[in-house]
């Protein structure tokens, strides 16, 4: 059995993905809660509310919050994303009980002081900081907003530091009633686990959640005004990113744009890897990826170098795009990425993290469920003209792109978009 199903009247839906071959389990509760649901205004709460839910319930201090799954040796976490929201713990087998009460304690029962929301304002400020410090950060943020400029998936998930601190109580109260529903969320658990225990725990905690009865909120594609973005700092490299139109969420193409990636600069093999770092040296990190949304995706390339470097670099970037979009892909290459994807992919989902996430998200965002194999048929159903059909394509296609370092404007804007200079 892949999947356990089972839905609450207030409409909380519940996935378990058993495994029962190890001794732990991790378990999850994703909320429809991230930046593409707020007001510019608003840009930001959503991940402040996810630090804020740590700061202690009507049960707990954040203090016996931290003790007592430390007690226990448990992780207790949290992330916000762009779409969602996901507090997460993974305990042993026998601890699941406490980390279901645990999740249920900070996202129904926070206390929301307000004197702690002013303490938390200065935490969050400092993680907005850092990001600034951070330049690989801080370069992927920019392609966001050069990628989709005029849409709601360039505000940044942290927020503003203006936004932050304006932030009240009621802001907060407001924000949650609409966000944080039981028919807007999902409760995962993958690893060894009891069903039967979980559910009817479950339908204790939870089942008097009063859902709101509105249908989440549908944004459209947005449309394609690629910007180049500029950001000049006083370090030693300069971050170069160039962001191309990718797949959406749950698109069946997802899996040959793997492979691509795979290809062009997914592994020490790839194409951009052994070009610009083994066979010239100029640059440690260099790599191709996907970031995809439901409303849009991007396939975007990486790359950090010295400022005396960056123009090659960028030169060598394009060269790959237009050599791999006029030949395409070997038949040795394509295999050897199709291997490596799916090898990744089944190595990936031996840990119960990674199945609880997977299943949690999917089924939020999609409410759909998608096993191991069906995955693994995907990758291994591709065909080396369904990824040429997408290369075919890249050379053509409207880029945008971000620079983050000193010297930034040596690097021009013909040749990040690919055009003769």
């Amino acid at each position: 059995m892949e999947f356990q199903l089972f839905t609450l009247d207030n409409g909380l839906r519940i996935i378990g993905v058993p495994m029962p071959g190890i001794r732990t389990a991790s378990l999850g509760l994703w909320v429809d809660s991230g930046s593409i649901y707020e007001t510019a205004k608003q840009n930001g709460i959503s991940h402040f509310i996810e630090h804020m839910l740590f700061k202690g319930t009507y049960k707990r201090s954040a203090k016996q919050i931290a003790q007592e799954m430390d007690a226990v040796g448990g992780l207790l976490n949290a992330f916000t994303d762009v779409e969602n929201t996901c507090f997460y713990t993974r305990v042993l087998t026998e601890h699941v009980p406490l980390a279901m009460d645990m999740i249920s304690d900070l996202v129904l029962n926070s206390r929301l002081d307000p004197e702690d929301i002013e303490k938390e304002k200065g935490v969050v400020l400092e993680e907005i900081s850092m990001a600034e410090d951070t330049p690989d950060d801080l370069v992927f943020e920019l392609l966001n907003q050069a990628q989709f400029p005029s849409s709601r998936l360039s505000r940044p998930v942290l927020g503003s530091a203006r936004n932050v601190k304006s932030f009240q109580r009621e802001d907060i109260t407001d924000y949650m009633s609409l966000r944080y529903r039981p028919e807007g969320a999902v409760l995962a658990i993958a690893g060894n686990y009891n069903w039967d225990a979980f559910l009817s725990q479950a339908c204790s905690l939870y089942g008097t959640w009063q859902p709101l009865g509105k249908k989440r909120p549908v944004f459209g594609t947005p449309k394609a005004a690629p910007k180049i973005l500029r950001k000049a700092k006083d370090i030693e490299q300069i971050h170069i990113c160039v962001g191309f139109p990718g797949p959406k969420t749950g698109e069946k193409n997802n899996y040959a744009w793997s492979i691509l990636s795979s290809i062009l600069g997914g592994s020490q093999s790839s194409r951009l890897f052994q070009s610009i770092r083994e066979e010239r040296g100029l640059a440690y990190s260099v790599y191709s990826s996907i970031g995809s949304t439901r409303p849009a995706g991007m396939f975007f390339l990486y790359a950090a170098a010295s400022p005396n470097n960056a123009v090659e670099v960028v030169k060598l970037l394009n060269s790959q795009i237009e050599l791999i979009a006029s030949k395409g892909v070997t038949a040795q290459e394509f295999e050897m990425a199709k291997q490596q994807t799916l090898a990744q992919l089944i190595m990936g989902m031996e840990q119960s993290s990674a199945r609880m996430k997977l299943a949690g998200r999917r089924l939020l965002l999609l409410n759909q469920t998608l096993s191991l194999e069906e995955m693994s048929a995907g990758f291994k159903n591709v065909t080396s003209e369904e990824v040429n059909l997408l290369t075919a394509g890249l050379a053509s296609a409207p880029r945008s792109a971000a620079l983050v370092g000193a010297g930034v404007d040596k690097v021009s804007d013909c040749l990040l978009k690919g055009e003769a200079c």
